[in-house]
């Protein structure tokens, strides 16, 4: 099973926008995924890593001022130096219930000593949702080099 990295934050003022029931800007989410996502890359990569590309990026619900927001960022894929990373946050009730509020995939490249690409280990599925998963990087993996055409 894909080692999960997770990140838990509370929304505080500086975090929201300015209406009536303020709402976390989705820039600030945007900052989280990177950093949780960057987390679980270096991990898979025992390496330093550098963000490609957010891939995907799908605002479910909001969060507000005083939510815990919590982050579980996965490996779904990796290539010879990249990994594609599927960050999911959710908002956390006191009663430990969640919400997804978010999902996002993000490329990382790992670096060697030099900021140059460096190779990464296989990811090998394991589980059917794992196995699932990875065919949709596949397919997602491809879309990507598609644009960049």
């Amino acid at each position: 099973m894909t080692e999960v990295t997770s990140s838990v934050q509370i929304v505080l003022p500086q975090h929201c926008n300015g209406y009536e029931k303020p709402r976390l800007f989705g820039g600030q989410i945007m900052a989280w995924i990177d950093i949780v996502g960057a987390v679980a890359a270096r991990r898979f990569a025992q390496r330093a890593v550098t963000t490609v590309c957010v891939d995907h990026l799908s605002f479910i619900a909001p969060a507000h001022l005083n939510d815990t927001v919590v982050q579980e960022a996965r490996v779904t894929w990796s290539g010879r130096t990249s990994m594609e990373v599927r960050v999911d946050s959710f908002v956390e009730r006191l009663d430990g219930s969640r919400q997804r509020i978010n999902r996002a995939y993000a490329v990382f490249v790992a670096l060697d000593g030099e900021e140059n690409p460096a190779p990464v280990p296989a990811f090998v599925p394991e589980t059917e949702e794992e196995k699932a998963e990875y065919a949709l990087a596949l397919e997602r993996r491809a879309q990507r080099l598609k644009r960049a055409e």
